[in-house]
């Protein structure tokens, strides 16, 4: 992750979750990632990269689901 920015590039976004550009472009498209935009530049919040990881991080199996 990059220290002390507020905001970071699509590259940077991308290279943090270490997905393509394409599927970064997708999870903000689907509205799985807040996304900022000035402009034509296209800008993600650190906080929301983290918030993105907790929410679909693997907790183990569901009760009473079948694998």
């Amino acid at each position: 992750m990059v220290a002390n920015k507020q905001l970071l590039t699509r590259q940077e976004a991308a290279e943090s979750l270490s997905v393509s550009i394409r599927k970064l472009d997708l999870l903000i498209a689907a509205g799985d990632l807040p996304a900022v935009r000035i402009g034509a530049a296209v800008r993600v919040r650190p906080s929301a990269i983290d918030y993105l990881i907790e929410a679909r991080e693997s907790r183990g199996p569901k009760k009473g689901g079948t694998r």
